[in-house]
């Protein structure tokens, strides 16, 4: 199953945080936060502007990126926990 976001919206698929501290003390499952460090899966086409024009998005499938802890709305697609959240959630893209 495939699925495509509409407008500026992405599809992010969370990427697991260390389980353990700078230290070494494994944290266990239920003391984790939800990282807020993805990888994006899909992306829209992009919004329209004042004129009627789409404008393409910053974001490419494949990109690793930073969102807000509470960012986007959490869905399950094809039995796998996945986010879409529009362009303007994302803090930043992951270089290097």
């Amino acid at each position: 199953m495939s699925f495509r976001p509409l407008h500026d919206r992405v599809v992010v698929r969370r990427v697991d945080s260390e389980e353990k501290t700078a230290g070494g003390i494994i944290i266990p499952d239920t003391a984790k936060e939800k990282p807020s460090e993805g990888v994006i899966v899909s992306v829209g086409p992009g919004a329209r502007d004042d004129s009627g024009k789409v404008v393409a998005l910053d974001v490419k499938e494949g990109d690793r990126v930073l969102f807000g802890k509470w960012s986007g709305t959490e869905v399950k697609v094809g039995g796998e926990d996945l986010l879409i959240m529009k362009e303007s959630d994302i803090m930043g893209v992951i270089e290097g």
